[in-house]
């Protein structure tokens, strides 16, 4: 597992990756999200419809969380606001018009290490092709393909903008992470046995759709971050 600069192997991940299609197909979602802790995906949410796949034991036990309805409520409105943002950042020239209209794709993750020290980043691409990182702590923007210079060039002058990506990030999302954290282990413990020990939960594979740069992502992050260091 390729980890964020500084972070340690004990920590905890929660992610949410949000793709946004703005010519849709029949039956297709215009927004989808899907939920993954530590890498697994165990639920995939469609914002216009708000119909809920729970992809894991994970997955089912988040249903009954009181805070859920609350999550739903973000995740559409972050939906929302990508789709309304599209037309401001959508790069003016494209070498994919043959394929279509582009795809925004945005990763909000939030961790949680052994020490308790938590923060949260976002990433955001067209088609696939990362082009901006934004760290949620610090509020610093990283223009890593040509593709995101208009999206930093709006986000980076937009207050309101930047302000709720840093507040679902540092602040829904870090709740979130540790009630999923509570639940988690309260799974392990009543799921484990003196023989076997705690089940892994595995991925679906409704996961083909997830989104092909995070990893190398991650050790951009780490690259970038240490060289501006």
């Amino acid at each position: 597992m390729v980890l964020f600069s500084g972070t340690s192997s004990d920590a905890r991940f929660l992610s949410y990756n949000f793709t946004i299609d703005p010519r849709p197909r029949d039956d297709q979602p215009w927004c989808e999200v899907q939920g993954e802790i530590d890498q697994k995906v165990f639920l995939s949410y469609d914002c216009g419809t708000a119909k809920i796949k729970y992809l894991s034991p994970l997955g089912e036990e988040v249903k009954n969380m009181s805070t859920w309805e609350t999550q739903t409520d973000t995740l559409k409105d972050t939906g929302d606001l990508l789709k309304g943002q599209m037309p401001d950042v959508t790069p003016e020239k494209h070498t994919d018009r043959g394929s279509g209209p582009l795809t925004l794709q945005a990763r909000m993750t939030c961790w949680r290490e052994g020490n308790g020290h938590t923060s949260a980043s976002w990433e955001f691409g067209f088609n696939g092709q990362l082009c901006l990182l934004f760290d949620s702590k610090n509020g610093f923007w990283t223009m890593v393909h040509s593709k995101g210079r208009r999206m930093r060039e709006k986000w980076e002058n937009d207050r309101g903008v930047t302000y709720f990506f840093k507040k679902v990030s540092m602040g829904n999302c870090r709740a979130w992470l540790w009630d999923f954290m509570v639940c988690w282990e309260k799974m392990l413990k009543t799921s484990a046995s003196p023989t076997t020990g705690p089940p892994t939960v595995k991925s679906s594979a409704t996961a083909s759709k997830h989104i092909t740069w995070i990893l190398p992502m991650l050790l951009t992050s780490f690259i970038i971050t240490v060289f501006l260091g």
